[in-house]
C-alpha cells in the first residue's frame, strides 16, 4: 500500500479573507472553522487554512501549487473569473488534450485548474 495524502495545509495572513476566497470565489465547501483554522472538502483531501503558520517576514506563498481537477478548464476558468478570481494565465494546452489555467489566492498561493479544454 502506498502513501495516502489526506491534508494540505496553507498558511494565510487573513483567515476571514481567505475563507471568503476559497468558499465564495474558488468554490470549495467549508467543513469546519475554529480559532485560526478553516477546513475545506477537496475531493479525497482536506484543505486546511492556518493563520498560525504566518511567517514573521516575507511572503507566505512559495513553491506551492494546488492542482484542481476540472471537467472543462475553459468553463471553470470563466466561472471563477466571474466570481472575481485573479488568473495569472489564460487556459492553455500543457500536454496533448490536457489544459491548465492558474489563479492566485489572497496570499499569492497558486491554484491550477487541470483537465480537458
Amino acid at each position: 500500500m502506498g502513501t495516502t495524502l489526506t491534508l494540505v495545509v496553507l498558511g494565510v495572513s487573513d483567515l476571514a479573507k481567505s475563507v471568503a476566497f476559497y468558499r465564495d470565489q474558488a468554490g470549495f465547501d467549508l467543513q469546519n472553522r475554529m480559532e485560526g483554522l478553516a477546513f475545506f472538502a477537496a475531493g479525497g483531501v482536506t484543505l486546511m487554512l492556518n493563520a498560525n503558520l504566518r511567517r514573521p517576514q516575507g511572503s507566505l506563498a512559495g513553491a506551492t501549487e494546488i492542482v484542481v481537477a476540472a471537467e472543462s478548464v475553459s468553463s471553470r476558468f470563466s466561472e471563477l473569473k466571474e466570481r472575481g478570481c485573479t488568473f495569472i494565465n489564460e487556459p492553455r494546452e500543457v500536454t496533448p488534450g490536457s489544459w491548465a489555467a492558474t489563479f492566485t489566492d489572497p496570499d499569492g498561493h497558486w491554484l491550477t485548474l487541470f483537465g480537458p479544454k
